[in-house]
């Protein structure tokens, strides 16, 4: 622990021999979050779709910790294809996943945008990309004890509503809607995740995070945000403790959701918060893991 009794980068466990994969692992959160567990030994694969964003984080990592596992695979969250071919090239790596964090996402798109399926792009790439990602790699997951899914999620969560009858934004586009949906679903899916972790006798477990108001690209397209970025945001680093600790914190059990202690959880260290009620609709959750089973044809397999 620091000085003050509270939780920082200093106290991740050796992570030797552990195989991690992090999405966004380029940049913001992300990149933090791979520049950390790189340095307490973990072999990290840096998962992005753009490979001079992807080959420079990883360079810097290397420039950091020059005796790190560390390895680039190409992923574009928008497209399934693209989650395909990442798995199949892990699969042929790996045997084993200690720790999966879904970490990537879009955030507030000024306009509609669909994605290579035809999915509206806030939903398609933070949620559907996700649960996709996971699903193809469950296997990997489950062969590797004590292996932990982290799914990182927003306070915008707060702002969200998944409707079923419009999940693509076709009837009705909100730019903070849609994002609020994206960042709902991945509790709703999180949660369910846990749920039927148990249900097979897995040791796996599946939490969530939130970074709070942290400066990163996700901004980019959010207007007065961004310029509150310089005053009231938090740096990367701290704002990828959070998703850390979920990672990696000995105390973190299933249906854990972490984000910072202070200031209405928009800054700080890390501590276990709570998620809104509709996260906690178990009848919606069951019915978004079919839909999202529908849409991308991914069905989870538990032997």
């Amino acid at each position: 622990m620091s000085s003050n009794g509270k939780w920082t980068a200093a106290n991740i466990p050796d992570q030797t021999g552990r195989v991690i994969v992090i999405t966004g692992a380029n940049s913001g959160i992300g990149y933090e979050a791979a520049l950390a567990l790189a340095a307490k030994g973990g072999h990290v694969v840096v998962a992005g779709r753009n490979p001079e964003k992807c080959e420079q984080a990883a360079m810097d990592i290397r420039n950091v910790s020059p005796d790190c596992g560390l390895e680039v695979i190409l992923i574009n969250l928008a497209d399934l294809k693209s989650i395909h071919t990442f798995a199949e090239t892990f699969k042929q790596r790996h045997d084993r996943l200690d720790l999966l964090i879904n970490n990537a996402g879009v955030m507030a798109l000024p306009k509609h945008e669909k994605t290579a399926d035809g999915f509206e792009m806030q939903f398609g790439t933070n949620h559907l990309g996700h649960y996709t990602l996971t699903g193809l790699l469950l296997d990997r997951v489950l062969a590797t004890p004590n292996s932990r899914v982290v799914n990182v999620s927003s306070n915008a969560h707060k702002l969200g509503n998944i409707d079923f009858e419009n999940l693509n934004a076709e009837k009705k586009y909100s730019q903070w809607g849609a994002y609020g949906a994206s960042k709902l679903a991945n509790l709703l899916f999180t949660y369910e995740l846990q749920r039927r972790l148990v249900a097979h006798g897995s040791s796996t477990i599946s939490v969530a995070a939130h970074p709070g108001y942290s400066a990163t690209d996700l901004q980019r397209h959010s207007g007065v945000f961004g310029l509150l970025n310089h005053i009231l945001a938090q740096s990367p680093q701290m704002g990828a403790l959070p998703t850390l600790y979920a990672a990696t914190a000995a105390d973190v059990n299933g249906c854990d959701y972490i984000g910072p202690d202070r200031f209405f959880e928009q800054r700080g260290h890390p501590a276990k918060v709570h998620s809104n009620g509709k996260s906690h609709d178990e009848a919606a959750a069951r019915r978004l893991w079919e839909v999202s089973e529908e849409l991308t044809g991914v069905k989870y397999i538990w032997d």
